[in-house]
């Protein structure tokens, strides 16, 4: 039981109740029978007993049995993603706070909802989920779906038995397979919709080889700047998947296949330097820094004081921005000359007159993906392979 305001408790039921009634309320939970998952699934159980949560730069374990129930499951049913692996260490056996990257989570639960509800599912749909983790996402799409109907793949071998038992704990049998989701899981062919829980920086071959024609694909588009994009791509009877970002300012973790190499050392090498024509604070804007990311996809963003860093992790080339007068000096150094790629983006962008991401379109064939501006013919950016 959990305390409500003026000192009553309130059970695990209430409480999913009340999620769902304040997911509905931002209108990030429309559908009736999705309405319903929210409240039957208990999301405390795909917890376990412990979760991390930020302390200061580092990740701290928060216990279940070093709480009351009440703070427990307030905790359980905020929307808030909890951290359940860091570089992947479990928090259940982590003693002390760690440092680190997230590499598992509870992901909050707008964001599970509103990547479902934007996958257009109906019932009887059979679904291809990639990224089980806890097993949350995963026992919602089987309340309305069926579990015969969902399959659901998990990367880490540990993470999966764990989702497993909680899953079956949950009443949902599902159809759960350890291995690389971006290989997708040809037994199941042919799936009326791909879902991922997890970002990507470009659209496996074979997530589209096994959708039927019709079919959908929803994704993040993500990549080593960390900037992301939601989309939700549909298959025609040729092969060819398009579809328009969301404009959703959301992210997943990336697949752990397309996570990002160490980058090099920065050193501040002056290389050749010139004025920019734009400001390096439009990468603190959600299009922008997704623009930069489309335009120097195989770079890492970092920020210097006022500025920011661009490091390209195949070739070592750099550029890095300074204040200069009135206005921003860029020097940049190494094959590629990055600051060029990301700064020709950004003024394209401007010169269609800044849209948000709902603007951009992605077209994915077996050969090509590229993200565009405007229309299909507009200016476009391939994405990596």
């Amino acid at each position: 039981m959990a305390r409500e305001a003026g000192g009553q408790y309130a059970s695990a039921p209430a409480l999913r109740r009340g999620l769902a009634d304040t997911l509905a309320a931002r209108g990030q939970l429309t559908d009736p029978a999705w309405r319903t998952a929210v409240e039957d699934v208990p999301r405390e159980l795909f917890l376990g007993t412990t979760f991390y949560r930020p302390h200061g730069t580092q990740w701290e374990p928060v216990r279940r049995e070093d709480l009351s129930e009440d703070e427990w499951l307030r905790l359980a049913y905020s929307d808030t993603t909890w951290v359940t692996q860091v570089d992947g260490v479990d928090a259940a056996d982590s003693p002390s706070p760690r440092s680190g990257r997230p590499t598992s989570s509870s992901t909050l639960p707008s964001l599970v909802m509103r990547t479902i509800e934007l996958a257009g599912l109906q019932d009887g749909d059979k679904v291809l989920e990639i990224g089980t983790g806890t097993g949350y996402s995963t026992a919602i799409l089987s309340h309305r779906l069926g579990g015969r109907n969902v399959y659901s793949i998990e990367y880490d071998e540990r993470l999966a038995a764990l989702a497993a038992d909680r899953i079956r704990a949950a009443g949902h049998s599902p159809n759960l397979v350890t291995g690389d989701g971006l290989q997708g899981h040809r037994p199941g062919a042919e799936y009326d919709a791909v879902i991922a829980t997890c970002s990507v920086r470009s659209i496996p071959p074979s997530w589209l080889f096994q959708l039927r024609d019709g079919g959908s694909i929803t994704t993040t588009i993500s990549g080593w700047m960390l900037a992301s994009g939601m989309i939700r791509l549909t298959l025609d009877d040729e092969g060819v998947a398009r579809g328009r970002f969301s404009g959703d300012a959301v992210s997943y973790m990336l697949a752990r296949p397309h996570e990002r190499p160490p980058h090099p050392s920065f050193f501040p090498h002056p290389g050749k330097s010139r004025p920019t024509q734009v400001s390096p604070t439009l990468l603190d804007q959600w299009t922008g820094h997704f623009l930069a990311q489309l335009a120097a996809p195989s770079a890492e963003l970092l920020h210097l004081g006022d500025g920011v860093i661009l490091l390209d992790v195949a070739t070592g080339s750099q550029a890095w921005t300074e204040p200069d007068g009135n206005g921003w000096a860029v020097h940049q150094n190494g094959p590629l000359s990055l600051w060029d790629q990301v700064e020709d983006a950004l003024v394209t962008w401007q010169e269609a007159g800044s849209p948000d991401q709902t603007s951009f379109g992605m077209t994915v064939t077996d050969l090509n993906q590229t993200v565009w501006l405007g229309h299909p013919e507009g200016p476009c950016w391939r994405l990596p392979n």
